[in-house]
C-alpha cells in the first residue's frame, strides 16, 4: 500500500493521540491505535524489528531494510507519541488535578464505546471467547485495585518499569502510566523528563524497547493463531480497566513525594458518596462526547476502508 504525505500526518496525529492517552494513568494507548486502526499493523510492523532484519542491509541494501521495516510508519508514530508526550503531559496534569471527574469522564465514555468497538471484532462468540473475556476483565479490575509500590530511581530498576510499561502501552486496556504508577515509578519518570535527566530517560527507553521487542511477538503470534480469543482478551481488559477510570474516587491513602501529593490507593464510589461537588451534568455531557468520539472515528474509518 502507497501511502501519501498525507496519510502519514493522520498516523503522526494518531500518534499524538497515543501518547496523550499514555500520559493519562488509567487510558491506554493501546486503545487508541486500535480505535484508529493502526493497532494490528503497530504490532506487526514492532515484531519484525530483529537482528535478522538489519543484516539485509547488507544482503538487499537499505531501501528493502526501510521497506520491510515499515520505518515510515513507525516514525511518523514515535515522533507522534514523543510530540504529545513532551507538550501534552503538563496539560493532563494540570487537567487532572484542576478539573478531575471533567477529564476522567470524558476517557470514561470514549473507553466505554472503545469496548464496544473491539467487541465486533470477534467474528465468533462461544465458551471460549466469553470465558477469555470475563477472567481478563476480573484480572484487569484486581489490576485497577492494587496498591501502589514504593518505587526508586535505581537503573535497573528504571528499566524494568519501563519493560512492564512498554507492554501495558500496547495492550488496550492496561495503560503503561498506570503501571508505573503501581510501580511507584510515575513520579521519577515525569520529573525525569521535566528536567531531562538523560540517563534516566535513557534507562526507560532501553526497558521499554525491550518491553515492546518482546511482547509484540507474543501478540503477533497470538493475532496469527487466536484472533478471535485475543480480541475477547483485549475486551475484557478494556472492561476491567473502567473502575480505574470512574470519575467519582474516595482517596484511601496519598503520599506527598517532593511538591506533589501521589494517591497510593482509591476506591470508587457513587456521584452521591463523593466528598465534593460531583459534577454530574458536567460529567455526562463529556462521557456522551467521549462515546460519541469513538463513533465518529469508527465511522470515519469505514468510509477510508
Amino acid at each position: 500500500m502507497q501511502r501519501t504525505l498525507k496519510d502519514y500526518f493522520i498516523i503522526l496525529l494518531k500518534g499524538m493521540a497515543m501518547g496523550a492517552a499514555d500520559v493519562v494513568p488509567g487510558v491506554s494507548g493501546g486503545t487508541i491505535a486500535f480505535i484508529s486502526g493502526i493497532y494490528q499493523e503497530l504490532v506487526e510492523s514492532i515484531s519484525n524489528i530483529n537482528l535478522a532484519l538489519f543484516k539485509t542491509i547488507k544482503i538487499e541494501g537499505f531501501k528493502t531494510f526501510w521497506k520491510k521495516a515499515n520505518a515510515n510508519f513507525l516514525i511518523a508514530l514515535v515522533f507522534g507519541i514523543i510530540i504529545s508526550a513532551l507538550s501534552v503531559m503538563k496539560l493532563m496534569h494540570f487537567l487532572l488535578e484542576n478539573h478531575p471527574i471533567k477529564i476522567w469522564a470524558f476517557f470514561f465514555g470514549l473507553v466505554l464505546a472503545s469496548i464496544l468497538f473491539v467487541a465486533k471484532q470477534v467474528t465468533k462468540w462461544n465458551m471460549i471467547t466469553i470465558s477469555a473475556l470475563i477472567i481478563s476483565a476480573i484480572g484487569a479490575y484486581g489490576i485497577t485495585q492494587l496498591s501502589t509500590m514504593q518505587g526508586t530511581d535505581n537503573i535497573g530498576f528504571l528499566i524494568f518499569a519501563g519493560a512492564i510499561a512498554s507492554c501495558a502501552m500496547i495492550l488496550p486496556g492496561i495503560s503503561g502510566a498506570f503501571i508505573l504508577v503501581l510501580l511507584g515509578a510515575y513520579a521519577t519518570v515525569s520529573e525525569s523528563v521535566h528536567n531531562h535527566d538523560l540517563k534516566k530517560v535513557s534507562a526507560i527507553a532501553i526497558g521499554a524497547i525491550i518491553g515492546l521487542l518482546s511482547f509484540s511477538r507474543l501478540l503477533k503470534w497470538l493475532f496469527n493463531n487466536y484472533k478471535n480469543e485475543t480480541l475477547a482478551i483485549l475486551t475484557g481488559f478494556i472492561l476491567g480497566s473502567l473502575n480505574k477510570i470512574w470519575p467519582w474516587k474516595k482517596i484511601l491513602e496519598s503520599v506527598i513525594i517532593g511538591d506533589k501529593t501521589v494517591t497510593l490507593k482509591e476506591q470508587s464510589v457513587l456521584p452521591g458518596n463523593y466528598n465534593g461537588d460531583p459534577q454530574i451534568l458536567f460529567a455526562i455531557c463529556l462521557a456522551i462526547f467521549g462515546f460519541l468520539s469513538i463513533l465518529v472515528l469508527e465511522k470515519l474509518s469505514e468510509q477510508n476502508k
